[in-house]
């Protein structure tokens, strides 16, 4: 039975779809590590902050925000504009999290930028490579992603207490993989048009707006574009 696989094979299942993510977790992971300890502050804060906060774009955001000694509620609606993609992303998850049971809470909490672009082309196929239902391997896939953060954070921000580095320009490694996602994603989906026409509203808001509504605007005008359905939900 799905049901009964056991462990070895969901986990090596999950591994190898993972994949991506590890290349870019790991080396993003140590990148957030350095930028923390070459803030001031204690190796332990970045992988803890992996632990319990686990946001990515928001961990670089908080770290300069407080080093810069911003007020908690002005880093609060920072990370609140910041983070309001999510909103997007949750709702385009809700289907394929139902019936996950308890890993739904889980899933709801380890929903990344890099595990959306996963698990929202999760075909039927992959989990079932795996022998377990698709709930289990969603949650072993969530789980490895941000094992693969905290160890990366772990590593530079140890590396970062014991080692003088020059951080200037490092903060860009994280629209890098944004951008290895997007080719990737691209290349199995074989619809370039839909990234190119969500590409478009973003460029405007950009050029044309300032920069602390300018990711909502781009959010609500890519929303916004009608778009032809490009794989029916499972």
């Amino acid at each position: 039975m799905r049901g009964s696989a056991p462990r070895s094979s969901v986990f090596a299942a999950a591994f190898k779809y993972s994949i991506p993510v590890l290349l870019g977790y790991l080396t993003i992971g140590i990148a957030f590590g350095l930028l923390t300890a070459d803030a001031g502050y204690p190796w332990w804060i970045a992988p803890v902050m992996g632990l319990v906060m686990y946001a990515g774009a928001g961990q670089f955001i908080a770290v300069g925000l407080f080093a810069a000694g911003t007020s908690l509620w002005e880093a609060a609606l920072v990370q609140l504009v910041v983070n309001a993609r999510h909103i997007a992303y949750g709702f385009s998850m809700l289907k394929r999290y139902r019936n996950t049971g308890l890993f739904r809470y889980y899933l709801i909490f380890g929903l990344t930028d890099e595990t959306f672009a996963l698990l929202s082309s999760l075909s039927e196929e992959d989990a079932a490579s795996s022998g377990a239902d698709r709930g289990k391997f969603m949650c072993c896939v969530t789980a490895l992603n941000q094992c693969y953060w905290v160890s990366g954070s772990l590593l530079g921000a140890l590396a970062g207490s014991l080692i003088p580095f020059d951080t200037a320009g490092i903060g860009f490694a994280l629209t890098a993989l944004f951008v290895v996602l997007m080719i990737e994603q691209i290349l199995r989906l074989r619809r370039p048009g839909i990234f190119i026409v969500s590409a478009i509203p973003a460029a405007l808001a950009v050029f044309f707006l300032p920069s602390r509504i300018s990711l909502l605007a781009a959010m609500a005008l890519a929303l916004s574009v009608p778009l032809e359905k490009t794989r029916r939900e499972p």
